[in-house]
């Protein structure tokens, strides 16, 4: 399907990245369903991917699949698979556990045992992280260090907002080299946000895509184009099942994790429709972007700072 011709040789590639995970392995259901106990539920993270990956293959896009080390454990076909397809494989952790939730020890030991699941089932390198809820805050800065001396050439898990369960709100907006306490660096890819009245709002992923409006989410499309940004798109395959077993838990925890799900599937191909999407190493691979000096700066400069 032929993407909108609009401007179309000026317009940024955006970034599409899918958090592997299945629906009883989110945050939202973590004080209710014990890891111990994953085994006990239903998977359909397997059905999910596939029709992601066939959606994909429909508007000609390649994403970056943030595969939980769990499901790539049981499932490695699944990640052979969407390797095999072209896409970019990443990390998103073993276990699903906070970053600020672990010790530097335990989130190391952690990331290894995930990217050893991931790089058994297809044989491939993995360069890229995002934390589970984006727990990279301002008390757990200390995992960009270990990132960078495990090796990995980006990070995707600082969300720059303020929210009850993650964020650093002074954070950049748009990718930036990372300067680590220990001297070395990675990208930092944050998830799309637009600066509204002094504050910086979520956009274009999760939670974000389904419950605000889609005009909004175009809207905020429109503001990264003006300024040539790619914007970073992220989505999870339960997300696009509204059949799947309703869990019990807190009402919030329902609400974030199960409104509009009937609506996800429409409003992303919509996107994939209009716009133009790589995956993470495909930028990685073809921009610049500038350091900054230090791990302070990297989170503590304004949006209108470095705009």
């Amino acid at each position: 399907m032929s993407k909108s011709p609009i401007n179309s040789a000026e317009r940024p590639n955006h970034i599409l990245s899918v958090d592997v995970e299945d629906y009883f392995q989110v945050e939202a259901f973590a004080g209710t369903i014990s890891r111990e106990n994953w085994n006990q539920y239903p998977c359909r993270v397997v059905e999910n991917c596939h029709r992601l990956l066939e959606m994909f293959d429909r508007h000609q896009v390649k994403a970056t699949f943030f595969v939980l080390g769990w499901v790539a454990q049981r499932f490695p076909a699944i990640v052979r698979e969407i390797c095999e397809r072209g896409h970019e494989l990443a990390c998103h952790s073993f276990w699903h556990r906070r970053v600020d939730s672990l010790t530097p020890a335990q989130f190391r030991s952690d990331t290894r045992e995930a990217c050893r699941a991931i790089e058994q089932a297809a044989s491939v390198r993995v360069l890229g992280y995002r934390a589970p809820t984006w727990s990279i805050t301002q008390q757990s800065l200390w995992a960009l260090d270990v990132l960078a001396e495990e090796g990995f050439e980006y990070d995707s898990s600082i969300y720059p907002i303020r929210h009850d369960l993650y964020g650093i709100p002074g954070a950049q907006r748009y990718p930036y080299l990372h300067r680590c306490e220990n001297g070395q660096s990675l990208m930092e890819f944050p998830p799309a946000t637009v600066r509204i009245a002094g504050a910086n709002f979520p956009a274009a992923g999760g939670g974000y895509l389904r419950i605000f409006p889609l005009a909004y989410t175009s809207w905020v499309f429109r503001q990264f184009e003006k300024i040539g940004r790619p914007l970073v798109l992220y989505v999870h395959p339960w997300e696009i099942d509204p059949q799947q077993p309703r869990l019990p838990g807190p009402l919030k925890s329902k609400f974030r994790h199960y409104t509009n799900l009937h609506r996800t599937r429409e409003r992303l191909e919509r996107l994939l429709q209009r716009y133009t999407f790589v995956p993470f190493r495909s930028h990685l691979a073809s921009c610049q972007y500038s350091s900054l000096n230090s791990n302070h700066a990297a989170v503590g400069l304004t949006q209108e700072a470095h705009g």
